[in-house]
């Protein structure tokens, strides 16, 4: 279990700095491109394949972090409004049914992404093979879907609603 636990310490730690340097060149494209514009009247030619490569990543990846958090984005009206024993049934519920979800899009994004490698298309400005774009992509769907695993399971062994490892929800 030590192993576990040190693991999951390091997936967070680095899930937190992919997602902050996603972010943060997300900024630095956006920025110095208006600033370039501004002032040399010209545009970056690699600034929009660098954010989208960012924006991919912060996305994907952050399915994962969002899960591990409880941050996730939920329609929660019934929910909410549902008595103790449905809202301790759906806590087990969804996310079971978010998870295997997640991994069968995880099995699609994995086709997708051997067909851009096998395709060898590169990028137009910086001709970085396209596949990289995608790699995030199965990535994170499998990680999300082992947190909702998680999330399913602390549910399952806690009295309490939780919404995530360490979130109860107090609804």
């Amino acid at each position: 279990m030590n192993v576990l636990r040190l693991i999951d310490r390091w997936m967070v730690k680095l899930e937190e700095h992919i997602l902050s340097y996603s972010i943060i060149l997300i900024a630095i494209m956006v920025v110095g491109n208006v600033l370039s514009r501004a002032i040399t009247g010209s545009s970056w030619a690699f600034s929009q394949e660098v954010s989208r490569f960012a924006v991919t990543v912060a996305t994907f990846m952050g399915i994962s972090y969002a899960a591990r958090k409880g941050r996730h984005i939920s329609m929660s009206a019934f929910y909410d409004l549902a008595p103790f024993p449905i809202r301790k049934a759906l806590a087990i519920f969804i996310p079971a049914l978010t998870a295997v979800v997640l991994f069968v899009m995880s099995v699609f994004a994995f086709d997708y992404f051997m067909s851009l490698v096998a395709s060898g298309r590169v990028t137009t400005a910086m001709q970085v093979p396209v596949y990289l774009f995608a790699m995030f992509v199965p990535i994170g769907f499998v990680l999300g879907g082992i947190q909702f695993l998680r999330n399913m399971w602390v549910n399952i062994k806690e009295k309490e609603v939780y919404l995530a490892q360490e979130k109860k929800d107090y609804s």
